[in-house]
């Protein structure tokens, strides 16, 4: 394959001696004039393991240039991949002015007679939405309504890490293709085919929205452990050793448990626990703002939930909530948002009724009968049995959890889905 890459910096050109290296001819287009002729001297413009080695092959095989301008660099490459810089501006949004010169250049220099389209791929960390609504239109504008028939759009967000960027190229966590239609591309098929990883092809946005989500979790990990690791030292404690503990189970800590989309959190310990921890933070002086903001974050999600729950509904509609305990086939009900959420549709006027065959009103105890009825005190009413829920046609069904699996309720209710949001 033929590869014009736009920006050598580390991920441009980590890229480019990466794809070199399968054997791809690259060419890599920077405005640098000394960056360009630092890579045709054979010196590599970035200190990264393994790249300088990796260019030295290269060049001596043919397989790398660099230069200034696109030239006619395009006529004959199957792949022009955009690696410029999206830096923060002012606000904290992205600077975008390097992607929309870049893409004009792109656009004016492709040829609208192409005989197959050139797969045009951004990986720079861009906004969802800019490759519909910036990047798009600068192609429309160049070469007019057909310009699809030259141009196909590809976001595809890189994972390279410094300092083993190459390793990551080549053993990369997951690889993440966006299109406009969700649908495989061809020539990214093709560069990849050699790569063994999870392959998610996407619309733009999922795929955009990509590295933000990785990196705010990395940077929630970070905080944090540092967090955790002020209240240790505060008390006297071993960070490390507590580290050690946290990370050895995998099946709950390290694991993509609770990091679905969906309920907010409750139930007897995540709730109690966050405040615990939040009263011993602040007592000792260790300034946890993250884990101050959990709870109060939580509760927006459970607010959030009721206006999903209740959009579109009329005033006084019949509503059955299939869950209301913490977890399905429990009848905890402490600090469950399903106890919440039931209570926020009494008070907006719906006719609701819940449906959850683990609860019985009068066997529940303790702070799990005071929980529930100071929250619901008409609890004992609003509860129906499997026949009456299958009997009735509500206007919604809300899925608070699996209890909703016990009812055949047939293709007739409107339902949603509250404990995944999709």
């Amino acid at each position: 394959m033929e590869i014009v890459i736009f920006g050598l910096g580390y991920v441009g050109f980590t890229a480019a001696c990466c794809i070199a290296s399968e054997g791809n001819k690259v060419t890599g287009v920077d405005v640098s004039e000394r960056k360009a002729a630092s890579v045709n001297a054979g010196r590599a413009p970035i200190v990264e393991p393994e790249v300088q080695k990796m260019l030295t092959t290269a060049l001596d095989a043919g397989l790398i240039t660099a230069r200034t301008s696109i030239g006619d660099s395009l006529d004959s490459a199957q792949l022009a991949i955009v690696c410029v810089g999206t830096p923060s501006a002012a606000d904290g949004s992205h600077n975008m002015g390097y992607i929309a010169d870049v893409t004009r250049q792109i656009a004016a220099a492709v040829n609208p007679d192409r005989a197959e389209p050139l797969s045009v791929v951004y990986r720079s960390t861009i906004r969802p939405g800019t490759m519909e609504e910036l990047i798009s239109p600068i192609f429309a504008a160049q070469l007019g309504p057909d310009w699809g028939r030259a141009v196909r759009l590809v976001y595809n967000p890189e994972f390279l890490r410094e300092g083993s960027a190459v390793k990551d190229y080549f053993a990369p966590p997951k690889i993440v293709i966006g299109t406009k239609d969700g649908t495989p591309d061809p020539a990214m098929e093709a560069l990849n085919a050699n790569i063994d990883a999870q392959t998610f092809n996407v619309h733009f946005r999922e795929a955009e929205f990509t590295k933000f989500v990785d990196n705010s979790w990395h940077a929630v990990k970070v905080a944090f452990a540092n967090e955790i690791g002020r209240v240790c030292l505060n008390l006297g404690m071993s960070a490390a050793k507590v580290h050690e503990i946290f990370v050895s189970d995998t099946k709950l800590n390290i694991s993509p448990y609770y990091t679905r989309p969906g309920g907010a959190f409750g139930g007897s310990c995540l709730p109690k626990d966050v405040r615990a921890l939040q009263y011993i933070a602040a007592d000792t002086g260790a300034n946890t703002h993250l884990v101050d903001s959990l709870i109060r974050s939580n509760e927006a999600h459970k607010h959030r939930l009721f206006e999903y729950a209740a959009e579109g509904l009329a005033p006084g509609a019949r509503v059955l909530l299939a869950g209301l305990a913490f977890k399905a086939g429990t009848d905890d009900l402490r600090e469950s948002p399903n106890v919440d959420l039931a209570r926020k549709l009494l008070a907006a006027g719906f006719q609701l009724e819940i449906f959850d065959p683990a609860i019985d009103a009068d066997m529940l105890i303790g702070a799990n009968l005071g929980y529930a009825y100071s929250q619901l005190p008409s609890l004992e009413r609003l509860l129906v049995d499997k026949t009456h829920a299958e009997s009735i046609r509500y206007d919604r069904v809300l899925a608070a959890n699996a209890t909703v699996n016990a009812l055949d309720l047939g293709n007739a209710s409107d339902r949603r889905d509250l404990g995944r949001l999709d």
